[in-house]
């Protein structure tokens, strides 16, 4: 198969390992544990994990360009581990509840805001196949899931007793569902192009050159990966948009009653969410898992019997195909740095830009950016039916996107390209 394992998933792989030690039906179950547990403890690692570096950069990143040099204390000379030792702190600190909060809904709201941003996670493929939940709707559902964050922050600025908290709670409110529209419309125009919202499948078609990679399949689709960045930035409530945290007005926003490890959890999903717009980002528009120079089909092949594959295809590791596992090893590495690379220019952007104000930051979606995602979807729309009709091809250079074709249940979708020999 195309995919990263020799079985179609791990509950599957469990299945043949466990398939003789009981009943079919002991196996099923047992394997269906082990593998949601496997997923789990993974996607929580990479739920974890990368917000704690993400502090950690953007705290060198504002050192730097406040001409500074950031933490160098805990961890050696560029503070690697300054990030555990204030995670540690916040632990120890007291978990405060004010005598006017609903105590109950006080303390739930940081852990939905939380669970919001961490189940985005479950259908971000990272890599051809490496994914939690292969959903079909994929895209929508993803939207759909971090737009439930909002939830957890109106509750903690109700909850909290607090009129500070309670305005913040609601401009955070406003600005988060406002913005989703024109993200949503953004990213419909490479889905649009696709023709599918499996974003396995939308990764696996730009397969190949840069060129391939939607962001330069027209002009409109261009100029939508910068607006869906900009919307992107604004619905994670990043500087220049974050007026619901405006110090200067509101003290901290919805969360200037928390303290001690609640208080981390909503900067934990914060951080986390930057990562999962920037890798809807890569997957929609910068090529996903692909580097775009070729590498991957040199030195891994296009399949299972050509390149690195072919070499390790009889060298399996318990129904893992060594080849393929390590292909998308790489393919991984390739992912997360791309969406790095943007969670980084979102921090640049927080220390240099300054805030605007909250009529300003409404304006600029309802009026500016809404209209803008709509005319580049529309454009998007006619530009293939304008080059069809004058052209005689849908694209102007390249290959045109021919089908989408479903293998199977379980198996890895095949991509195809007109004139091309593009199969994965």
């Amino acid at each position: 198969m195309s995919g990263p394992l020799a079985v179609l998933t791990l509950e599957n792989y469990f299945a043949s390992v466990l398939k003789s030690c009981a009943d079919s039906e002991t196996v099923a179950m047992v394997a269906f544990v082990l593998a949601a547990l496997t997923h789990a403890a993974l996607l929580l690692g990479l739920f974890g994990g990368l917000p704690v570096f993400y502090i950690w950069l953007e705290r060198k990143v504002a050192g730097r360009i406040q001409d500074r040099l950031g933490p160098t204390r805990v961890g050696g000379k560029f503070g690697w581990l300054q990030t555990i030792a204030d995670g540690i702190k916040l632990i120890q600190k007291e978990d405060l509840v004010p005598k006017d909060a609903d105590s109950l809904v006080f303390r739930m709201a940081p852990y939905l805001a939380g669970v919001a941003s961490f189940v985005a996670f479950m259908v971000l493929p990272v890599a051809d196949g490496w994914v939690g939940v292969a959903a079909e709707c994929g895209a929508f559902l993803i939207l759909a899931l971090m737009s439930l964050e909002v939830l957890g922050i109106i509750l903690a600025g109700y909850s909290s007793g607090s009129k500070w908290a309670l305005f913040g709670a609601m401009r955070e409110a406003a600005q988060m569902v406002s913005y989703e529209i024109p993200m949503a419309i953004c990213a419909l125009i490479p889905l649009l192009i696709a023709g599918s919202l499996n974003l396995q499948v939308v990764g696996r078609m730009q397969s190949g050159g840069f060129w391939n990679w939607f962001i330069f399949h027209d002009p409109f689709a261009f100029f939508a990966f910068f607006c869906y960045f900009t919307v992107a930035t604004a619905s994670v409530k990043r500087a220049p948009f974050d007026l619901a945290e405006a110090e200067s007005e509101l003290v901290a926003g919805f969360h200037t009653e928390y303290s001690g490890f609640r208080w981390s959890i909503f900067f934990l999903a914060e951080y986390a969410s930057m990562f999962a717009v920037s890798g809807i980002a890569v997957l929609l528009f910068l090529g996903g898992w692909e580097t775009g120079s070729g590498i991957e089909t040199v030195i891994f092949g296009g399949g299972e019997g050509s390149g690195l594959r072919s070499w390790w295809k009889d060298v399996p590791i318990r129904g893992f195909g060594l080849g393929s596992y390590i292909a998308n090893l790489f393919a991984v590495h390739v992912f997360v740095i791309k969406a790095s690379l943007l969670v980084t220019l979102q921090i640049w952007v927080r220390w240099t830009l300054p805030r605007l104000r909250i009529d300003q930051v409404m304006t600029t979606c309802l009026k500016y950016l809404v209209p803008i995602s709509c005319f580049l979807f529309l454009g998007a729309v006619l530009w293939p039916l304008i080059l069809a009709s004058t052209n005689g091809r849908p694209v102007v250079f390249g290959n045109a996107l021919k089908s989408v074709v479903s293998s199977g249940s379980g198996s890895a979708p095949t991509v195809a390209r007109t004139n091309s020999e593009v199969t994965r």
